[in-house]
């Protein structure tokens, strides 16, 4: 197997890392993570030579010792920052433990030297690991102290209700900072990594994505019934493999870039492009993992409306706006459902030719293909990016397969998981759903082929390959 030598610098030296094309993400990323000295939970940036922010993966560009990439731990100040007191506490104690046992050994035992450098390391680390999010999510000049703003880790002792609150706080406290422009301009592309980010994290980019839009000052959205709003969506998705708040993040993501990158703020009302955005938010509310007992209602859109004046930003809004936007949000939900697909599909492959942005119809199936291209656009992203994705969702089709077998239910045969691979699984569905959808929609936006056709032929060419090369070993293990 053929391997590649990345050169790149971190801590002020120049080193280089060598993997073959074979090699997952995540082995990639471990190995720079070791180059770095960083540990399991800390985040790296890539750069190149021009100073962009490249994804860590196998499909990285080899390059020379000339043109090395440039490597770093993300960071921000912790100058200002104290030791925990518990760390005090702690290290209290085992000197404490550490006397008595001399008293009465004469020497200190092996295992505790051990814990007293752990202790010094961990001490070490907080004095000088500079993090909070992978691309310095906050500027770096706020008032405010990070030790307010650092998630705590998750517990399995938490409810759920405990663990939504624990989000809310960390998503209140962050949305007082301004995100830069950096990761701005960057949730604007189909490239943005979502793995990156906390839950308390993508909705402060959630809020950023419904103020850019201007949609606050448009339809009077107060800042805090927004923030009511986006936590109430997040408590109503499931912590499953797929269909989860992740997932609810990245559609809208995909929508919002999608509105930027074929300008849709000067084809189409901006009322319009809350329905898009919203719809995308909650297209997936409550899904339980199975799609055979999933129905999508309407329920989950006019909750806001009903759920008390707190979180519900159509307040401020008259009765046929509302009424506009809601029946907007059903249809563009509704066409999410892939038993509609070829339905949409030839509406739009129809008038695509003589499409026309001031026509109410026209306009109406291009909402639906927009926001059903965002729901299942997770091909057009970078391959470190989409390829958990296919875990995860093959994941909860094997889920819902087990389910049926136990119960003696006919399986549903693309979920099964004794007949579907993961390369045959998505040759199928990219040859045959996501280029025929991308293709027409980059006829009408010409610039969207290489933002999104481009990557998804990319993916088919790559899963093809590996179809190929499994076929290729099972007649190899026959012979």
């Amino acid at each position: 197997m053929a391997t590649k030598i990345i050169h790149f610098m971190v801590n002020g030296r120049l080193e280089q890392a060598e993997f073959g094309a074979d090699c997952s993400a995540a082995d990639v990323k471990d190995l720079f993570r070791a180059a770095a000295e960083a540990g399991p939970h800390h985040i790296l940036k890539m750069y190149n030579t021009n100073g962009s922010v490249v994804n860590i993966s196998p499909l990285l560009e080899a390059n020379s010792e000339d043109s090395y990439y440039r490597l770093e731990v993300v960071a921000s100040n912790l100058k200002s920052v104290g030791m925990p007191k518990e760390l005090d506490t702690m290290e209290y104690r085992l000197h404490y433990l550490e006397s008595k046992v001399n008293e009465d050994l004469g020497k200190t035992p092996t295992i505790i030297s051990d814990m007293k450098s752990q202790v010094e390391s961990f001490k070490r680390k907080l004095e000088s690991v500079e993090h909070l999010s992978w691309m310095g999510l906050f500027k770096e000049d706020s008032d405010h102290q990070l030790s307010k703003l650092s998630p705590k880790p998750k517990t399995s002792q938490l409810s759920v209700h405990e663990e939504h609150q624990q989000v809310r706080r960390e998503f209140l406290n962050m949305s007082t900072l301004q995100v830069t422009e950096e990761v701005r301009e960057h949730l604007k592309t189909p490239i943005f990594d979502n793995w990156q980010w906390e839950d308390a994290e993508m909705l402060v980019l959630l809020q950023v994505m419904f103020t850019d839009l201007e949609f606050l000052t448009a339809f009077h959205i107060e800042l805090d019934v927004l923030q009511n709003f986006l936590f109430k969506v997040y408590c109503h998705y499931n912590s499953i493999p797929f269909h989860n708040f992740r997932h609810c993040f990245c559609v809208t993501q995909m929508m919002y870039g999608l509105i930027w990158l074929t300008d849709l703020r000067s084809k189409i009302a901006r009322i319009d492009l809350l329905i898009m955005l919203t719809s995308a938010l909650c297209h997936d509310l409550d899904h339980p993992g199975y799609n055979n007992v999933y129905q999508v209602t309407s329920l989950p859109i006019s909750s806001s409306h009903h759920q008390g004046q707190e979180c519900n930003i159509l307040k401020n809004l008259t009765c046929e706006q509302y009424k506009y936007i809601r029946g907007g949000m059903i249809k563009c939900i509704l066409a999410t459902d892939m038993a509609r697909h070829n339905e949409i599909l030839n509406k739009f492959k129809t008038m695509r030719p003589v499409f026309n942005f001031t026509n109410k119809e026209h306009k109406e199936v291009l909402m639906n293909i927009m926001v059903k291209v965002s729901d299942i656009s997770n091909e057009a992203r970078p391959m470190a990016v989409a390829e958990p994705w296919l875990d995860c969702l093959l994941q909860e089709f094997f889920n819902q397969s087990d389910t049926e077998k136990l119960k003696g239910l006919p399986v549903t045969p693309f979920m099964d998981r004794d007949k579907v691979s993961k390369p045959s699984s998505q040759t199928n569905f990219i040859r045959f759903v996501l280029l025929p959808l991308f293709s027409e929609l980059t006829k009408l936006f010409p610039c969207l082929e290489q933002h999104i056709l481009e990557p998804v032929r990319r993916a088919l060419e790559y899963y093809s390959d590996l179809e190929r090369a499994s076929k290729e070993e099972e007649r190899t293990a026959k012979a």
